[in-house]
């Protein structure tokens, strides 16, 4: 009599979720570091918390948020196109962090069949 012995079944790979709380920590933390540089530079007073800082009008270029973009790339694991930053910048942290977010984890989940 011959046994057979079963391969284990196969399965497909575990994709992570989205690590949204790390991008928006990572993101917040230089877009404020960005509007404290040009405030200094502008003369201008903000407020002295944090969150308050990240929903005050200041605007941000676009071109300083391409920039930053690298700060997450390590934690996604891809390289996120320019294109997911909006032309001409944004009025406050709080406001790119709304339009960045979104646009980064859709760039991901199309990049790495995440959920």
């Amino acid at each position: 009599m011959t046994t057979a012995t079963l391969a284990p079944p196969i399965s497909a790979p575990t994709v992570a979720p989205f690590p949204s709380a790390a991008v928006a920590k990572d993101l917040r933390s230089e877009l404020i570091e960005v509007v404290k540089g040009e405030a200094s530079i502008k003369g201008v007073a903000l407020p002295p918390t944090l969150a308050a800082i990240g929903s005050t009008s200041f605007q941000i270029d676009s071109l300083v948020v391409v920039s930053i973009l690298c700060v997450v790339e390590p934690i996604l694991g891809i390289e996120l196109p320019d294109s997911v930053v909006r032309t001409g910048g944004y009025g406050s942290v709080d406001q790119a962090l709304a339009h960045l977010l979104p646009k980064i984890e859709a760039c991901w989940k199309k990049r790495t069949g995440g959920k």
